[in-house]
């Protein structure tokens, strides 16, 4: 497999499950090509130690350039209380953040399509849309089954720093209309199952110059760095060549032409020059 560039757009590099081996990992990665990755926020009680991992990141130039993005995750909007937004807005004045996420909605699972909960995910993804506005930061998107409802929100809220759309789970027209809301799309490992059909579908019709790659690790492990059917295997930024790999294959395209796509990509979904 040659080495290319690549940026991680969309990592959980802080959580507990690297603690033991993070910056060994970070080596490997940089030395299969992970030139960069993000770090992303989900819940405020965490922020303390994704600034420790950036800090610690940082202080490597074997590891690859890490980026922070604070954000309050949809998911766990029960968490989420108002000195939260306080707290990830003072991060924004104060760090050299690239973005805010992960922010957005979900309806995925029963719960979540409750008219309380719903609201206040409605609620808390206005707030931090206003937050990027007032700090000029793009935004990374989660979203399940509510796509529709989301680019309505990004409409009514006139929000026009795009950024990427973590993950993307949707149709072509919804992917469309991100794209022309000013984001890229997200691809994870998914992307190296046959049977992803519909996804491998949108990024052919879409193209490469509307994506970009990420691991979303610990999760979203490519198929072919699994272990087991029986046990989740731990996904880590190493594998993001696996991604690029089924991503060039769903596209015909050689990697390296592809990787120095998805490179620019990257740089312009998160306004960086380098």
């Amino acid at each position: 497999m040659s080495v290319c560039s690549l940026f991680d757009t969309h990592t959980h590099f802080d959580v507990t499950e690297f603690d033991a081996d993070r910056i060994e990992l970070a080596r490997q990665a940089k030395r299969v090509g992970v030139e960069a990755l993000i770090l992303i926020g989900f819940v405020a009680e965490r922020f303390p130690q994704l600034l420790a991992v950036h800090r610690e990141l940082q202080q490597f130039n074997t590891a690859p350039k890490s980026y922070l993005a604070p954000g309050l995750h949809p998911v766990y909007i029960e968490q989420h209380q108002p000195e939260h937004l306080d707290h990830l807005q003072q991060i924004l004045q104060t760090q050299a953040c690239v973005a805010v996420g992960e922010i957005g909605l979900d309806t995925f699972l029963p719960q979540h399509k409750q008219p309380e909960n719903l609201a206040k995910q409605r609620e808390y993804f206005a707030a931090q849309l206003e937050l990027a506005r007032q700090y000029n930061k793009p935004v990374l998107l989660h979203i399940r089954k509510a796509h529709a409802e989301s680019l309505q929100l990004l409409k009514q809220q006139r929000f026009q720093l795009g950024g990427i759309a973590h993950a993307f789970s949707g149709g072509i027209e919804e992917a469309k209309a991100f794209v022309k809301l000013g984001f890229k799309i997200g691809v994870t490992g998914q992307i190296t199952n046959s049977n992803a059909k519909k996804l491998r579908n949108v990024v052919q019709q879409l193209g490469a110059e509307h994506l970009v790659l990420e691991t979303d690790c610990p999760d979203m492990t490519p198929l072919c760095c699994q272990l087991s059917d029986q046990q989740r295997t731990r996904n880590t930024p190493v594998n993001l060549p696996y991604v690029l790999k089924g991503l060039a294959e769903t596209l015909a395209m050689p990697e390296t032409d592809l990787a120095d796509i998805l490179w620019q990509n990257s740089l312009a979904a998160l306004h960086l020059t380098r």
